[in-house]
């Protein structure tokens, strides 16, 4: 169950294709080899109203909320993370050039006990 959720400040829309970034973290978790592709779920939300650091209107943010199932080690976990961060990193390098954008990721375990799904995806690529 990887499921990245995104939430990025409202400024960004000119300076961002979202869609083609949801494309390219789905691409980054998937390339780690530790996700079925029915499970993987890539997510944007604009938020429309924020007040970052000294509330320059030029500041802006992307924040990543990875929430994945249990299972996978220590080193797993972190190696996914350094992947995708830098995937992400590097293909938001420009914003990186002016001293008003904040990135970050966090990886979040999902207690299965506490977690209910049904997915019909899966077994249609299983299948393959």
């Amino acid at each position: 169950m990887p499921h990245m959720s995104i939430e990025y400040s409202a400024n960004l829309d000119p300076k961002v294709d979202m869609g083609e970034l949801c494309a390219l973290v789905s691409r980054a978790i998937l390339e780690t080899g530790l996700f079925e592709p029915g499970a993987v779920r890539v997510r944007a939300f604009r938020a429309e109203a924020y007040a970052i650091a000294d509330r320059l209107p030029e500041n802006g943010f992307l924040d990543m909320n990875f929430r994945i199932g249990k299972g996978r080690g220590e080193e797993e976990k972190k190696s996914a993370g350094e992947a995708i961060f830098a995937a992400v990193a590097d293909h938001l390098s420009s914003l990186f050039a002016t001293p008003h954008f904040a990135l970050s990721l966090e990886i979040r375990e999902i207690d299965a006990e506490l977690s209910w799904k049904k997915n019909a995806i899966h077994p249609r690529l299983r299948g393959k």
